[in-house]
Order: C-alpha cells, then structure tokens, then sequence
C-alpha cells in the first residue's frame, strides 16, 4: 500500500490509538505521525488546514478524513478499502 497516511495526534490520545489500529488492521505500514503536543506550529498548522481543534486528524493522500469516529464510519461503509488502495 503506498498512499500517504498523515495523522496529527498527541502522546495521551486513545482515538489516535484506536485510529492507528484500524488503519494497521485494514494494511497500512506506514503512518506519517505529527505530534501536535511537541510542536505547537503544528498544532496552529492542522487547525488552519482542518479547521479543527481535535486530534487525530486524519488524512489519506490528499483526502481530509477527519477523526477516529470518521475513519471508522468510513470504514463501515466499505469506503476506506478503495480509499487506501488509492481509487
């Protein structure tokens, strides 16, 4: 799988956790993690491009996902698969 996964999390983030281990159970390797928690201009960075304060924000490629409940109701749709596989 070679779509780009970004995820803004924190260290005490049970969503960025349970977010990290459906996307490890659906095939993904690779996250690009950014701790927003260590690098405040991050955190003004992720809100600017999401408009959200809360994390895990998502992205697959260049697709704005959203958080963890977002993922997983992608997912339960049948839409994070070809999502993932790049369609």
């Amino acid at each position: 799988m070679s779509t780009r996964i970004l995820m803004y999390t924190t260290a005490v983030c049970p969503y960025c956790t349970r977010a990290k281990l459906l996307l490890k159970a659906r095939g993904v390797t690779e996250i690009e993690e950014v701790r927003i928690d260590l690098d405040p201009g991050r955190r003004d960075e992720m809100m600017h491009k999401t408009r959200r304060r809360t994390v895990p924000q998502i992205y697959i490629g260049e697709t704005h996902v959203g958080g963890f409940d977002d993922l997983s109701a992608l997912d339960g749709a049948g839409k994070l698969r070809p999502l993932l596989d790049g369609a």
